[in-house]
């Protein structure tokens, strides 16, 4: 007896140090998203152990192999798949989840797999019981729902189709974006012309556009926990995971990465100048789409993994942040997009841009770098793939902001129309940021560095331009 009420006092403050940490976070302007896997157990395949639900009622539980009952679907990779079109096992995760929101106090949950969740008889189904019982609970209809659209199953690959208020890593931005800054130096990336890229830029209409979604829909990353950290993408062309134990076989092995001539840590200056210039594009790409930008904690300062792009099991110094060495000025550039991002809602437009807005409806406009309209042949021309766009708060005024994307290994010449304007962003960190306006007149020119991604405000007080 003794030793069970001292298990229940250990489990007791375990609980209460949680709801303390959630409700610390919150106060200070947080919320807390928990990372729920209900699209597998631990009792692994049918060779694995009886640990609980195999032993209370395995067909219930498990989705079993058509053809032969005693072996398992197996759509998480883990050995089986929850069957969740059954009634008890939905109560089960609906239960579990509200425990979470009503008692630990937690704002919303990410979906490992998500498509398990929604498998009936006849594969993924956006009605499948277990969305419509999540839609309908008065609890968990009102929290953030995110999901990782996708499983190892047949069709699991469902981008774009998870119901109602799922927000859904976008993998397609992090690949466009990935191969569009890499250029020619992506190992696995193919050619990413301007198109793909405005596309996935724009929060990724194609995809989100319908049933009322809205851009926060797409969940913008360039990195994830699973994967290379974000300095790894631009330091190692091959996966190194043989300290994981399965002799290189584990992790994606087709990532769009580069290692701009050599692989792993270099202190040749040009290699480590190209990889910071891309590594704070990338970043500040993700900062500044439409949709919901979405970063892997340590990649603000650099983290790597040495190249291990499934570190899941290494509980060290590859898979630690290492706080003490942590002194890039990465940080501050994230935390100013952030500011940025925070206070100007045109830079996160909730609404989805038109083609030929209303008068009163936000503008975005795509430009080439003489500064003229987007054509049709612009946007197939695989050779050229430098280009701008302009934000406006409705079609009577003039721009706010222009965006400048150059991923070339040259500079670029730009003429900004609707001038002047204020450099805000310079992701390469070359161009010195002046108290006056740095591109002026109607249709400046002005010089772009290379790998460079740009962000000019647009001055809103010519009387106080300082003409040299």
């Amino acid at each position: 007896a003794s030793r069970r009420n001292d298990s229940d006092s250990d489990i007791g403050g375990v609980i209460e140090e949680f709801r303390t940490m959630v409700a610390t976070l919150q106060a200070e302007g947080f919320e807390v998203v928990l990372d729920v896997v209900f699209n597998h157990t631990a009792e692994a395949d049918e060779n694995g152990p009886t640990i609980s639900f195999r032993g209370l009622d395995n067909p219930s539980w498990y989705r079993l192999k058509t053809d032969d009952r005693s072996r398992y679907e197996n759509a998480s990779g883990c050995g089986n798949t929850l069957r969740l079109i059954h009634p008890r096992v939905t109560q089960f995760v609906l239960d579990a989840l509200r425990y979470w929101v009503e008692v630990m106090g937690v704002d919303g949950f990410r979906f490992d797999l998500a498509p398990t969740l929604g498998r009936t008889r006849h594969g993924f189904d956006p009605s499948a019981p277990f969305w419509v019982a999540l839609r309908q609970d008065p609890t968990l209809s009102q929290v953030h729902l995110i999901a990782e659209p996708w499983d190892l199953g047949h069709d699991g690959y469902q981008l774009g189709h998870l119901p109602g208020r799922f927000l859904e890593w976008n993998d397609r931005f992090r690949d466009a974006v990935r191969s569009y800054w890499l250029g020619h130096d992506a190992h696995h990336g193919k050619a990413i012309g301007r198109s793909e890229f405005a596309r996935r830029f724009t929060a990724s209409s194609d995809l989100f556009h319908h049933g009322h979604r809205l851009p926060a829909a797409s969940i913008n990353f360039i990195a994830a926990h699973d994967g290379r950290t974000l300095a790894d993408v631009v330091s190692y062309r091959d996966k190194h995971n043989l300290a994981n134990g399965e002799h290189g076989r584990d992790g994606h092995s087709h990532e769009v990465c580069a290692n701009f001539g050599i692989e792993g840590p270099s202190d040749h200056p040009l290699v480590i100048d190209t990889r910071r210039r891309v590594r704070r594009a990338l970043l500040a790409t993700a900062m500044l789409a439409q949709g919901t930008p979405m970063l892997c904690a340590g990649d603000e300062s650099g983290n790597s993994q040495r190249g291990n792009n499934n570190a899941y099991c290494q509980d060290n110094a590859i898979g630690w942040l290492d706080w003490q060495s942590v002194g890039d000025d990465d940080i501050d550039f994230v935390a100013s997009l952030i500011t940025l991002r925070r206070d100007d809602p045109l830079l996160r437009h909730a609404r989805w841009f038109a083609t030929e807005p209303d008068a009163h409806e936000p503008v975005l406009h795509w430009l080439r770098p003489d500064g003229e309209a987007m054509r049709i042949s612009d946007w197939h021309d695989t050779h050229a793939h430098a280009f701008a766009c302009q934000l406006a708060a409705d079609a009577a005024s003039p721009p706010r902001w222009c965006i400048v994307f150059n991923p070339g290994a040259q500079p670029a010449r730009f003429h900004l129309p609707h001038g002047p304007w204020r450099l805000a962003v310079d992701s390469s960190g070359t161009l010195a940021r002046a108290s006056g306006p740095l591109a002026q007149g109607d249709h400046a020119t002005f010089g772009v560095p290379f790998r460079a991604l740009l962000l000019f405000r647009r001055d809103q007080y010519p009387q106080e331009i300082h003409h040299p």
